[in-house]
This record gives structure tokens, C-alpha cells and sequence, in this order.
């Protein structure tokens, strides 16, 4: 099992910047593939950024350049850096883990940070 626990939103105008933490507890996040997610007001939840167990990153194609995913094994903790914020970004960002297993898939989510972003 692994609890997540996202922090760092708010209200920031456009062109500012937000760090997203996502911590973890209850079980090491060093073997688990990580996400952050993002849903607006009446739109399905999207990938944003994601990074593997190994280190390798990938981006959605609007947030490329701004935003930048990172992850501390040490700390059980997944960063999301986000630059250059725009008011399309306004949305709630939520954490994910993700380990495809033989047999079955383990998945765990966040409650979301919200994050806004005035014109």
C-alpha cells in the first residue's frame, strides 16, 4: 500500500511558477512508476508528466519546456517544477503510482492540489 500526499498549489498569475511535492508513506516509491495527472472543471483527467523508476521522464506536448518532473527515492517524494504558467493550466493536479506486476497492476492516487492560474 502507498499513501499519497500532494502539497505546493495555489493561486499564482500567469507567467509565475509552482513546485508540486507528492509524498509518500507506507511503502518505497524507488520500484513504482510516477505521475502527475491533471483534471479542469468539466474535462477528463490527463497525463502530464511522468517519470519511471528509472529516472526517464516524458511530457504532455503542451507543458514541454515549463514544467519538469523529479523524483527523491530518498524522501519518498515526487516533485513537480512548473514554470511559465499559463490560465490552461488551471486545473486539479493529482499524484500517481503505478507498478504493472505479473498478475495484476498496482495503482494509488492522491486527493489533489489545486492549482490557478489568473490572466
Amino acid at each position: 500500500q502507498v499513501q499519497l500526499v500532494e502539497s505546493g498549489g495555489g493561486l499564482v498569475q500567469a507567467g509565475g511558477s509552482l513546485r508540486l511535492s507528492c509524498a509518500a508513506s507506507g511503502s518505497g516509491i524507488s520500484i513504482y512508476a510516477m505521475g502527475w495527472y491533471r483534471q479542469a472543471p468539466g474535462k477528463q483527467r490527463e497525463l502530464v508528466a511522468h517519470i519511471t523508476s528509472g529516472g526517464i521522464t516524458d511530457y504532455k506536448d503542451s507543458v514541454k519546456g515549463r514544467f519538469t518532473i523529479s523524483r527523491d527515492n530518498a524522501k519518498n517524494t515526487v516533485y513537480l517544477q512548473m514554470n511559465s504558467l499559463k490560465p490552461e493550466d488551471t486545473a486539479v493536479y493529482y499524484c500517481n503510482a503505478r507498478r504493472v506486476q505479473i498478475t495484476t497492476t498496482l495503482n494509488y492516487w492522491g486527493q489533489g492540489t489545486q492549482v490557478t492560474v489568473s490572466s
